[in-house]
């Protein structure tokens, strides 16, 4: 009896421990992300703690039913966690509305440089990179109706900050992939490109497209509901089935017990490269989901601007030791390493390489 509550007590303990470590290391950031240029930085989007999808001490899985109220600057009523859905797998609900609120954080700032018909500017996220915007406008642009280039730009500024939100996560995984790390003392490798990751980032962008066109509610009640109707959509599980899917992939995705002890295999790497999708990992044989099919998430581009006959050109400048490692890849052979990442031309190429590396390091492709 008293080994059994000395158990307990510890596991509850470790529990509690793992989880605000969790919080506070994952959550942080030793850099100030921001905006540059002419207008209010305006307010950023706040951390949130996000774990592994496993079923392991340090991981939250929500209750699917009870999610609370988006909060943008911060609520007690927001909930997150990990879920499962049939068509979706798991999704880290901290990652989802990471990637929706820098959207409307991207979204908003870039309306403010195109209302004032600025070509260049940057900004930044947690990491020390710095991203660069070069704009080019129609020769009408001044030549249309102040409503229309009102109503031009803040379509284009909703799916570029989309796009700008997506490029950035996407960086993110790539940096904690060559071995950057918000806090020297923990690891983040074991979290790049996790199964649930971008799958739920993407997601999250598209939600904050939706959410920012609703213009009968504000931004964190339109995104309430987005999630609601898309968690309905995908077949959101109960807590108990999320679970039960995390615990059916141990051996196989992942191993171990504890947060900072944990293995994970299963890294989808799709970033959409290839047919402009990616698709989401889902656990085989699952008797709850019969017969699921993955729902691909479209990832945004720049292509769309032709049509309104703009042009975006985005660049990184890494200033992490990570990124100095990964120039070198993309521009292999130069005496003089160029200094900046261009997504659209040189993801494809860091992709590749992690993929190999993904092969070498894991025994198998990586594949769901």
């Amino acid at each position: 009896m008293v080994k059994t509550c000395f158990s307990l007590t510890t596991r509850d303990i470790i529990t509690i421990s793992a989880f605000w470590l969790c919080t506070i290391l994952l959550c942080s950031c030793g850099h100030r992300p921001g905006f540059s240029g002419p207008g209010e930085a305006g307010k950023l989007p706040r951390g949130r703690p996000s774990c592994y999808a496993t079923a392991t001490i340090g991981t939250t899985f929500a209750d699917p039913y009870r999610l609370g109220t988006h909060s943008y600057s911060g609520g007690k009523s927001e909930k997150s966690g990990i879920l499962y859905t049939c068509r979706g797998g798991h999704i880290d609900l901290a990652h989802l509305r990471k990637g929706a609120d820098w959207t409307k954080f991207f979204a908003e700032r870039t309306l403010e440089q195109l209302k004032r018909n600025m070509t260049k500017f940057s900004f930044k996220f947690y990491e020390p990179s710095r991203y660069f915007v070069e704009v080019t406008y129609p020769e009408n642009w001044h030549a249309i109706s102040e409503e229309q280039r009102q109503e031009t730009a803040r379509d284009i500024a909703i799916r570029l900050g989309q796009y700008f939100a997506f490029t950035g996560c996407t960086w993110h995984e790539i940096l904690t992939w060559f071995g950057y790390r918000s806090f020297a003392l923990y690891p983040e490798f074991p979290s790049s490109f996790s199964w649930e990751d971008t799958y739920s980032n993407l997601l999250g962008t598209h939600l904050a497209v939706k959410a920012l066109r609703d213009t009968d509610r504000d931004y964190d009640e339109a995104m309430t509901l987005a999630l609601s109707d898309e968690l309905r959509d995908l077949g959101v599980q109960p807590k108990k089935t999320a679970i039960f899917a995390s615990e059916k992939m141990r051996g196989q995705w992942y191993s171990g017990e504890i947060l900072f002890l944990i293995k994970v295999q299963g890294r989808n790497l799709d970033m959409g490269l290839d047919d402009g999708y990616v698709t989401p990992w889902l656990v085989p044989s699952l008797g709850e989901c019969p017969d699921a099919k993955p729902s691909d998430c479209p990832v945004p581009n720049p292509d769309f601007l032709a049509d309104y006959g703009f042009s975006v050109r985005l660049q990184i400048e890494p200033r992490e030791a990570a990124g100095r490692r990964i120039l070198k890849i993309v521009y292999p052979g130069r005496k003089k390493t160029p200094k900046l990442i261009e997504p659209a031309v040189h993801y494809a190429t860091i992709m590749e390489h992690i993929k190999k590396h993904a092969e070498e390091a894991f025994g198998h492709d990586i594949e769901p």
